[in-house]
């Protein structure tokens, strides 16, 4: 019964998300009630109380993780859009063509997303784009391509998404060759939505305006701060996998480390200014704008899909695909990318890894099984808007409508996803 209950208030809870428009609710309430729920209908299932808060303690280290780092890198890109150190990139993106555009932030975005992550892109992106265009429909448009973008970018990179992070640091693969293995499949999961929309997308983008008044009003930085600023942010966000593979320690030490020396860096450089110039320009002012929903509305849903993988609601899944398809691997794997966009891919490609050993054949180290699963759990999560934590992040920052992503991008990032999951197996 509770086992029931369960799955019920995490569908509802979803329903009130994907609804948050239509109901004038914002979606971090719903996740939050509806991670708090699951937790106590569990708390009620008849387990232990010390095996109830072993494991929210065990699920709690992982989500705040995810939170620390989403907290230190949204307040870098606030930082350097306070100082609009974004401008470095906008000045230098001249065309307002609706398709060239699409073409070269996408590009951006992939091979960012490679470097930094898809979390991190998204988020730059995000600050990218406002700057860029004005009109709401045409900036949700490019957003969902950034998001298609980043999420296949991160596939094929072994620090680019979470769970190819999973993979790799677990044993399953080896950089080089997920490095060789997924790039073309990536490239075509993002080629694919952009072919199409070359064709559909037309006329030009409006920029929005602002008088160099008003921006010096707003804004009182030399081109020095600006540049400064916005390089030393991006080498803050491009030193954490650096950091992570040196150290083995969590991303989020890394990020609050950035974070850190972009805290001092920013006193010193506007020491002498007065304080209204200066409360606007350093990290206590920024904090201000940084997006706290967006932090809390993550937490709910962590905790909801923790609950059920605690449950075993996530095991049975994997048990059910495993019979239903007859040991198919690349079925398997084209659902689990699938029901990513769903459920959150972290305790799916967690459930994959606990499902099956590293063994021989398409279970050895770079086993098929391992690299197809990288690349399906990396790009699937795109079908829908809270499939993907880059999803999840362009969603807080740009307010975009859950039912407006299902009914204009889901559909391309489906075909995008079936079509990298075609090459890979034509590969094979």
């Amino acid at each position: 019964m509770i086992y029931l209950l369960m799955l019920i208030v995490f569908v509802v809870g979803y329903l009130f998300i994907a609804l948050e428009h239509p109901l004038k609710i914002d979606k971090a309430a719903s996740a939050l009630i509806a991670g708090s729920l699951c937790w106590t209908l569990y708390a009620f299932s008849g387990v232990d109380a010390h095996h109830v808060s072993e494991h929210l303690s065990h699920h709690l280290v992982d989500i705040a993780e995810i939170l620390f780092f989403l907290l230190g890198a949204m307040t870098i890109v606030e930082l350097v859009d306070a100082h609009q150190g974004f401008s470095v990139i906008t000045d230098r993106i001249k065309t307002t063509n609706k398709v060239k555009l699409i073409w070269i932030l996408s590009t951006l975005a992939f091979f960012f997303s490679a470097a930094l992550d898809n979390l991190t892109t998204a988020i730059v992106m995000s600050a990218l784009l406002t700057k860029l265009i004005k009109d709401k429909e045409d900036l949700w448009m490019f957003a969902g391509m950034i998001i298609l973008s980043a999420n296949a970018g991160g596939a094929w990179s072994p620090i680019g998404d979470v769970t190819t992070i999973m993979l790799w640091i677990g044993g399953q693969v080896t950089a080089a060759n997920i490095i060789t293995m997924l790039f073309i499949p990536s490239l075509v999961c993002m080629v694919v939505p952009l072919i199409y929309l070359t064709f559909k997308l037309k006329g030009n983008v409006n920029r929005p305006e602002e008088s160099e008044e008003v921006e010096h009003i707003t804004n009182p930085t030399t081109p020095f701060e600006r540049k400064f600023i916005f390089f030393l942010g991006l080498a803050g966000l491009l030193f954490v996998p650096v950091f992570k593979t040196i150290t083995h320690l969590p991303p989020y030490v890394g990020i609050l480390f950035s974070l850190g020396v972009m805290w001092l860096t920013t006193e010193l450089l506007h020491r002498s200014k007065n304080h209204e110039d200066k409360s606007n320009l350093t990290i206590i002012g920024v904090l201000k704008k940084v997006d706290v929903p967006t932090i809390f509305f993550f937490l709910g849903i962590l905790l909801a899909v923790a609950s059920l993988q605690s449950m075993g609601h996530l095991d049975d899944m994997a048990m059910i695909l495993d019979n239903t398809f007859d040991g198919n691997i690349y079925a398997i794997n084209i659902i689990i990318g699938l029901l990513s966009a769903i459920v959150d891919n972290v305790p799916l490609v967690a459930g994959a890894m606990g499902m099956y050993d590293i063994g021989t054949g398409v279970f050895a180290v770079d086993g098929t099984f391992w690299e197809f699963l990288a690349y399906c759990a990396g790009t699937g999560g795109s079908v829908l808007i809270i499939g993907s934590a880059a999803g999840v992040a362009a969603m807080g920052i740009l307010k975009i409508d859950f039912i407006w992503y299902m009914k204009k991008i889901s559909l391309l990032a489906f075909l995008g996803y079936i079509a990298g999951a075609i090459t890979f197996i034509l590969m094979q």
